[in-house]
């Protein structure tokens, strides 16, 4: 069965996208079977995954107002190795057309209940506000994988991811727990970023993932060549240290 994760935070510009392709390729370089749910409008996770989102035919709008379903709507990049359930403006439609609809924050979570023994891991890429997309992933996931630069202002970000996910675990989703926090656009050479990075740790514990993303180039100019960092250039220091993190991960779930 399928683990599944949303990356969220809900600060923007802190690398979630980036994180979630990038995660999801290391995932299966080292040989687990992804889906990646795109479910921001901007759809920069599809395009940042090979799959072109102005040519779908289906999306992740299609499955949550049920009229296709995951094994329909999931296309495979085959660059990237892993299956793509996109998304495209289409999707910013969505957030009116749930509001009236029984089990609107449910409806991924049915969908991907359909197709969970096809997948070792589901990683949802969430928007940054806290919408009725947002609400579905946090619904449908096991659990949250926050990355996180080590800067002043992400901690502050940091206190109300907590606190929605203690409310959507409260009310919504038993499961839901915080997996871990990741260091990422992390430069060592900043005292700051270094004196954050303590804190996390003191503060979380073994919630604060080992593995380090390096601030990078080639993971920056990775998304304008349309795949993640871990495929563009595998030599990287950013790429080795994401599929670090997927090997971290893997080792994760088996504890959980």
């Amino acid at each position: 069965m399928a683990k599944i994760f949303c990356v969220a935070n809900q600060k923007g510009g802190v690398g979630k996208t980036t994180t979630t392709v990038n995660l999801a390729a290391g995932l299966a370089k080292v040989g687990q079977r992804v889906l990646m749910v795109d479910l921001d409008p901007q759809g920069n996770a599809t395009m940042g995954s090979g799959v072109d989102k102005r040519a779908m035919a289906l999306s992740v709008y299609d499955v949550l107002l049920e009229s296709a379903s995951v094994a329909e709507a999931a296309q495979w990049s085959d660059k990237c190795g892993y299956h793509v359930l996109g998304a495209n403006r289409e999707l910013a439609g969505a957030e009116v057309e749930l509001v009236e609809v029984e089990r609107r924050e449910r409806r991924l979570k049915q969908a991907l209940a359909e197709v969970a023994d096809q997948y070792d891991f589901v990683l949802i890429d969430c928007p940054p506000s806290l919408s009725m997309l947002t609400l579905n992933g946090l619904c449908s996931a096991h659990g949250v994988i926050v990355p996180m630069q080590c800067e002043y202002f992400a901690l502050e970000g940091l206190t109300d991811l907590v606190n929605t996910i203690k409310q959507v675990h409260a009310n919504l989703n038993k499961d839901l727990q915080i997996i871990g926090l990741l260091r990422v656009m992390f430069d060592p050479r900043i005292t700051l970023q270094q004196q954050v990075s303590d804190q996390l740790k003191a503060h979380f514990g073994d919630k604060v993932f080992d593995t380090v993303i390096p601030r990078n180039v080639r993971l920056a100019e990775a998304p304008s060549y349309g795949l993640p960092g871990v495929v563009f250039d595998p030599s990287a220091r950013g790429s080795q240290a994401f599929v670090a993190f997927a090997e971290e991960m893997v080792e994760r779930i088996k504890k959980m």
